[in-house]
């Protein structure tokens, strides 16, 4: 029996000083390692040092050959789709078509006028921003006529070096986010700040949502965003856990609702149920001492096991 394909987040947030050796050592060791995939987040505006997902993927693309780069996700309503299409071309280009776009709509907690856009019609928006990336990523001269974007014979080159585009993922909780996820995306990733349950729920209904869709569940791809932290002592693994969730999220009790901590063989049975629930492939976000999980968590991914389905 196989392992399942497990991915990794790339340290992102820092208090001080950003940590640039931090972010090249554990990169490269992460690929030597055997991890599949290298993963950031997106929150531009914040009182924590939090790097750009893009750009910092790109610094990791010149580091690394094999992993595969993916976001989790990108909140494109804030981005102009024109130039977010540009940047992720390119990067699909330097990373010799390594890339996963991972988007999300966002939410209440997403300032959009910070950023010139109105919070209103959001979800339209959204699906005419993708739609208008995977036109500039496709066709010859790129034709839109939308409601919020309009052109026509539009040329972008290069193209991604994936063919028709880079694979998107979609971030999503409820009924509808999921739906829209099967529409008009390629996978699906569980949020880190959901729970085990939270994920049981939502791939029950991403799976009707498949089959109404009459789309083949082995093209489209199941992940899971973990935090997680492993150590012998569960009660101080709980606080920094919770030390860290206070920062981040600023509500530490969200800890221990949705995270995986304790033991080495602990942390291999939590992960191994969320695969039987459904996940053919785990995102892990350590969020402390990330270089010794890394080290830790190679070896916890071997117990992981990949179900057939």
């Amino acid at each position: 029996m196989n392992s399942i394909p497990c991915g990794i987040a790339i340290p992102q947030t820092f208090t001080g000083k950003v940590d640039i050796d931090l972010i090249r050592k554990f990169v490269t060791r992460a690929e030597e390692l055997d991890f599949d995939s290298l993963w950031v987040q997106e929150q531009i505006i914040s009182d924590s040092a939090i790097l750009e997902p893009v750009t910092l993927l790109t610094y990791v693309a010149a580091l690394t050959s094999r992993a595969r780069l993916g976001s989790s996700v990108l909140l494109t309503v804030i981005r102009n789709p024109v130039q977010l299409a540009k940047c992720l071309a390119t990067l699909d280009q330097l990373s010799r078509g390594r890339l996963t776009v991972g988007v999300g709509i966002g939410g209440a907690h997403v300032p959009e006028r910070v950023f010139g856009v109105s919070g209103e019609r959001r979800a339209r928006r959204f699906v005419e921003g993708l739609t208008a990336m995977k036109a500039l990523w496709t066709q010859p001269r790129a034709t839109m006529k939308g409601e919020f974007w309009q052109f026509e014979n539009v040329p972008m080159e290069p193209k991604p070096v994936q063919r028709p585009h880079p694979p998107v993922w979609f971030g999503a909780r409820d009924a509808i986010g999921l739906r829209r996820a099967v529409r008009h995306g390629q996978g699906w990733m569980g949020a880190g700040s959901s729970s085990s349950a939270d994920f049981v729920e939502q791939i029950g209904m991403l799976r009707r949502f498949l089959e109404q869709e009459k789309r083949d569940p082995a093209q489209f791809a199941v992940s899971k965003r973990v935090y997680i932290a492993i150590d012998n002592d569960r009660h101080r693994a709980e606080r920094r856990l919770q030390e860290w969730f206070g920062v981040r999220y600023r509500r530490a009790e969200m800890a221990t609702r949705v995270s995986v901590w304790g033991s080495s063989a602990e942390c291999s049975d939590q992960l191994n149920e969320l695969i039987r629930a459904g996940a053919q492939h785990l995102m892990l976000n350590p969020v402390f001492d990330e270089l010794e999980h890394l080290e830790v968590l190679a070896e916890v991914v071997k117990q992981c096991t990949a179900i057939s389905l």
